[in-house]
């Protein structure tokens, strides 16, 4: 099977009416992975309960389906499958996680750890100045800024991220072909530029409310911890830091005058014992040795994906370098590539000849380590700590 036919079995599993993400994963671990098997289950073992299921697994829209495709054959859009070595680790372990996500933009960018800032959407002026400055110092510390692109404070730190010449990630409700709200077409394609806009939901999905829901659940598994700035008792923030929460992850609440109505919401976090924080080095502080977990745990897992990968190989080349080192050598030879002058990623990629989702989780590493800056354009440079 080529390439074309496995995404069109992927496409077709994942527009199944009424099927969710975790019926596609079941049947993909029966199945070891095999789309096609698994879409074959699907049309036999009763999981299409409703009659337009059961249409769409006997005939799937074609036309529909090659428009997905022609959409993914653009530069820059990906499908990122649960089965793909660089399918974000933090979202293995969160309750219903997606089998698949649309992507607009860098892939790389979900490897890197973030924090999500969320907030209302009528915010005030100070809360969207204490979303701006909060993002602009988690992004020059190194982690990605995640929200939902909504307006108020997902969208002061999105750009505020963006200004920073750091990472922002924008999960939306939609479909990654459509921006909600509309208002945010230039944000979106900024972040697009610098970063990546991430979907559950295929290309041509409308807003629907139940789909924010699901949203927030992936901003909070995406990220390592969620900072909520401003929030009214009945805000969507509060299911964000919940659903963090159950996920083990950190929360943090800013808090605000008490004669502000949108500061209630955070203040009822913190009574509920979620950390309270003035400034964004607290953060960082906390969330630094997870960052270092993930960094490690991914690079393990990309090193074994190219171990099977090697090993596959029944030719040997004599005196062709190994495909996998020990880390210590890989950040040996990847600080020796780098010089000392900037250099893009694409640049790295054909140097030391590794996957540009090896070298970002390296390169996050030695950024956590103080031997590497990220330079805005994507660019990394060495420091004069790192001999």
């Amino acid at each position: 099977m080529d390439d074309s036919d496995d995404l069109r079995a992927w496409l077709t599993a994942l527009r199944t009416p009424g099927v969710g993400p975790g019926a596609l994963r079941e049947r993909l671990q029966t199945t070891g992975n095999d789309i096609h098997a698994a879409l074959a289950q699907m049309r036999h073992d009763g999981i299409a309960s409703s009659a337009a299921a059961r249409d769409w697994l006997r005939h799937p829209d074609a036309a529909r389906l090659d428009a997905d495709l022609a959409w993914l054959a653009l530069p820059g859009h990906h499908l990122l499958r649960c089965i793909d070595a660089d399918f974000p680790p933090p979202l293995e372990h969160i309750p219903q996680p997606p089998a698949a996500l649309f992507v607009v933009g860098d892939a790389g960018a979900l490897l890197y750890p973030q924090v999500a800032i969320v907030g209302a959407r009528a915010a005030s002026a100070g809360g969207l100045a204490h979303a701006a400055v909060f993002a602009r110092a988690l992004a020059q510390a190194g982690f990605a800024v995640t929200s939902g692109l909504a307006d108020g404070i997902d969208g002061a730190a999105h750009a505020a991220a963006l200004e920073a010449g750091g990472w922002t990630v924008a999960v939306m409700g939609t479909g990654p072909d459509l921006v909600y709200p509309r208002k945010h077409q230039a944000l979106a394609a900024r972040i697009a530029a610098h970063g990546a806009l991430v979907s559950e939901f295929p290309p041509g999905t409308g807003p629907r409310a139940d789909h924010f829901p699901r949203r927030n659940r992936l901003i909070a598994g995406l990220a390592l911890g969620t900072l909520v700035v401003e929030a009214g008792l009945r805000s969507g923030s509060l299911i964000t830091a919940r659903l963090a929460g159950e996920q083990g992850r950190e929360v943090f609440a800013v808090p605000g005058s008490i004669h502000n109505p949108l500061a209630r919401g955070c203040h009822r976090l913190i009574r509920d014992g979620v950390r309270l924080v003035e400034e964004a080095a607290e953060i960082v502080e906390t969330l630094a040795p997870a960052a270092r977990m993930l960094g490690a745990a991914l690079a393990e897992r990309l090193a074994v994906e190219v171990a099977e990968e090697a090993s596959s190989d029944a030719v040997a080349v004599p005196g062709k370098r190994p495909a996998v080192e020990k880390p210590d050598a890989e950040r040996a030879l990847l600080l020796r590539e780098l010089g000392h002058d900037p250099v893009t990623l694409d640049e790295l990629v054909e140097r030391v000849d590794r996957s540009a989702a090896g070298l970002s989780s390296l390169l996050l590493m030695l950024e956590l380590d103080g031997l590497v800056e990220r330079l805005p354009g994507n660019r990394y440079q060495r420091l004069a700590s790192a001999r």
